[in-house]
């Protein structure tokens, strides 16, 4: 395993963020970590060091971003893996969640994320090498979770681009990955990572139902452990051929499997429509 790789996380200072900064430099490897916060991730990681550089990054905000891919290789002379970790949840039926919300879900989760991507892509070219794990979510896969369509629509499209970006990119010797998790232990279903409608409409009571759920039930009873999902992260990045898609998780694999099987059935099912369409 390389650990000489300079790796480059977003939203770094809770979460599955902070659990992979603190496995990689417990394991020797070299970390830039992202956070709207400097004093968070100084907090949880400690100072600047020959092998920690902490950053305050504004992810909507361009000039913040390429000013934090510039620190990097400042201090670190490149960057090997980017990990395109920050976002946050939403949960809300369609009908009750505003515009200005539903567009906040997507300049975070994915205009931010692209930002990144634009920004760091020079490095990778240059250097004629890389990887890129954009974290998805299994929500981004399989979207059948009333109040969740906002959210799942945005990490259906972190699936989209990233499968254009592999492809976009591999030339460049260059690898994109996208992460699948499904639940766990994290704080993403607390108050601070999970956001509400501020106008919610009682009719749903599916989604109230869900959101009764997630945070009162689900919420510190997830299955899944970060650390073991740091590590899956670590040894696939030493792969000479890793995924374009990884699920992470039992529940994340029993979904995809569950999804897969229903699309082709319904294929199977409606085939003589689908294929009676040509001239």
């Amino acid at each position: 395993m390389d650990n000489k790789k300079v790796w480059f996380i977003t939203g770094a200072s809770k979460g599955l963020g902070l659990e992979l900064a603190k496995k990689l430099l417990a394991e020797g490897y070299k970390v830039a970590a992202t956070s709207r916060s400097e004093a968070s991730l100084v907090k949880e990681l400690g100072g600047l060091s020959e092998s920690f550089l902490p950053l305050e990054m504004d992810l909507i905000d361009e000039k913040s971003v390429k000013n934090a891919i510039d620190k990097t290789v400042n201090h670190f002379k490149t960057i090997d893996v980017l990990v395109n970790n920050a976002g946050y949840g939403l949960l809300g039926a369609l009908e009750e969640l505003s515009d200005a919300e539903s567009r906040k879900n997507y300049e975070v989760n994915v205009f931010g994320l692209l930002n990144v991507i634009r920004n760091a892509m020079p490095v990778f070219r240059a250097n004629e090498k890389g990887h890129i794990f954009n974290i998805s979510s299994v929500g981004g896969y399989y979207g059948e979770f009333p109040g969740w369509g906002i959210y799942c629509s945005t990490k259906f499209a972190v699936a989209g681009l990233t499968e254009s970006l592999a492809a976009e990119i591999k030339p460049f010797g260059v690898h994109a990955t996208i992460v699948y998790p499904g639940y766990f232990r994290t704080d993403f279903l607390k108050d601070s990572s999970l956001l509400l409608p501020e106008n919610p409409i009682a009719e749903y009571k599916e989604v109230r139902q869900s959101e009764s759920a997630h945070k009162e039930d689900i919420n510190q009873n997830q299955p899944g452990d970060p650390v073991k999902l740091a590590e899956a992260l670590i040894k696939v990045s030493n792969d000479q051929n890793p995924p374009l898609h990884l699920f992470l998780g039992e529940d994340a694999y029993n979904m995809a499997n569950q999804k897969i099987a229903s699309v082709q059935a319904e294929l199977e099912s409606w085939k003589s429509v689908s294929v009676s369409t040509a001239f």
